[in-house]
């Protein structure tokens, strides 16, 4: 059961968890979102495309987001007891750090549970989706859009070009049309508008011209016959366009499939290396999660008579460099280079090492403090800087000369 103190903490870790986690998210998604932006548009895809492919990448940022959210909604949640002299309070009446870790590891079971869920059966589908919603963009399954001024092929025998558009593409002016088969006859259109339809064959769609004149031209013919209408049809077959291959990629396999695979005979070598790779990659991610809650707190309590945020940041810090640390290992192991049992779980032994050394400095050493050193070398740092600045700006409303 969980008495009082575990209810508060879990409130004040619950509202940084939950923000950070949204904000990692939400930046991951804003910077891919400006890239898949330029990518659609040169490509000529609809713009709607983006949201579908972003929603897909969505389970990717989270399992990115949800170790960060972890890290820094406990870190801020015990600096702010810390800072208020609460933590003390707590420590005084019983409450050791590790009887108020119990909360923060609930957190950190529930988050790893679904992380795993995530990178171990929803992310490789949802990174299938996005790979085919690419192919179809750069196949002109998804419907190309037609670039204003430029010479765009529609199938392999036409050639269309638009001076305008309006009502958001789907009226066309100032329209020229070209179509060239192999028997020799060629047929040339220019139209004031022109509109698609929809067929009831989803091979083939109707251009729909208006007020323009038609040119043919045939092997048979001494001059091309040149035609005046108000309104013409003419047929477009659209070009025929494979199907998308079938999950294969290491990212696009689920947690039993990269094993299954990863030990079978059957599959190539060099697949067999990146399979068993991938599949240590997300167990590892996973089980950092379990490390985050001492961390958190060893980085969140700094020396007394001290407000320093430096915890925060060497917090972002420490979990980047091992998650780039791991991804070179993954890399390095998929090429067959080293044993990805070697290759991925010895950092993560050194990680392990690293938090207990600092959570038992801090939990069982009588004024302890893991980052002191580092806080008493930022504190000279800034100390040092600030004298700087006001020298600098001491010689300078004095009129003397500014040191370089």
């Amino acid at each position: 059961m969980l008495n009082s103190v575990d209810r508060y903490i879990a409130r004040l870790v619950l509202v940084p968890l939950v923000s950070t986690l949204l904000l990692s998210a939400m930046l991951l998604i804003l910077d891919k979102m400006l890239r898949l932006f330029d990518f659609v548009v040169s490509e000529g895809g609809p713009v709607s495309v983006v949201w579908r492919m972003l929603a897909n990448l969505i389970p990717e940022y989270l399992s990115l987001g949800i170790p960060i959210g972890l890290m820094l909604g406990i870190l801020l949640a015990f600096r702010k007891l810390a800072l208020s002299s609460e933590l003390d309070v707590l420590r005084a009446t019983g409450n050791s750090y590790g009887r108020l870790l119990r909360v923060p590891y609930m957190y950190a079971a529930g988050l790893a549970l679904l992380n795993l869920a995530i990178v171990g059966f929803v992310q490789p589908y949802s990174r299938y989706a996005y790979e085919g919603l690419r192919y179809e963009l750069r196949s002109g399954a998804l419907g190309a859009s037609i670039k204003i001024g430029e010479f765009t092929k529609l199938g392999r025998n036409m050639t269309l070009r638009i001076e305008s558009s309006h009502n958001s593409g789907r009226d066309l002016s100032g329209v020229f049309v070209m179509t060239a088969r192999d028997d020799g006859k060629s047929l040339a259109v220019t139209a004031d508008h022109g509109t698609f339809m929809a067929t009831d064959d989803p091979d083939t769609i109707i251009f729909r011209l208006s007020n323009g004149v038609l040119v043919h031209d045939a092997p048979g013919f001494r001059t091309p016959r040149v035609l005046s209408f108000v309104g013409h049809d003419l047929p477009i077959d659209l070009p025929k366009i494979d199907s998308f291959r079938k999950r294969s990629g290491e990212d696009e396999l689920t947690l039993p499939e990269l094993v299954r695979t990863g030990n079978s005979a059957a599959t190539p070598a060099a697949d067999r290396y990146a399979r068993r790779a991938e599949v240590h990659f997300r167990l590892v991610e996973v089980a950092t999660m379990f490390l985050l809650p001492m961390l958190a707190l060893a980085l969140a309590v700094p020396p007394k008579r001290s407000t320093s945020a430096l915890g925060v940041f060497l917090s972002i810090v420490m979990i980047v460099t091992y998650h780039k640390i791991n991804q070179y290992a993954q890399d390095f192991a998929g090429l067959g280079r080293a044993d990805p049992i070697i290759a991925l779980w010895t950092p993560f032994l050194g990680f392990v090492a690293l938090t207990w050394w600092m959570y038992h400095t801090l939990a069982h050493k009588p004024g302890g403090q893991p980052i002191g050193a580092l806080e008493r070398v930022a504190a000279k740092a800034g100390a040092a800087m600030r004298r700087w600045f006001n020298l600098r700006r001491r010689r300078d409303t004095d009129g003397r000369p500014v040191p370089a």
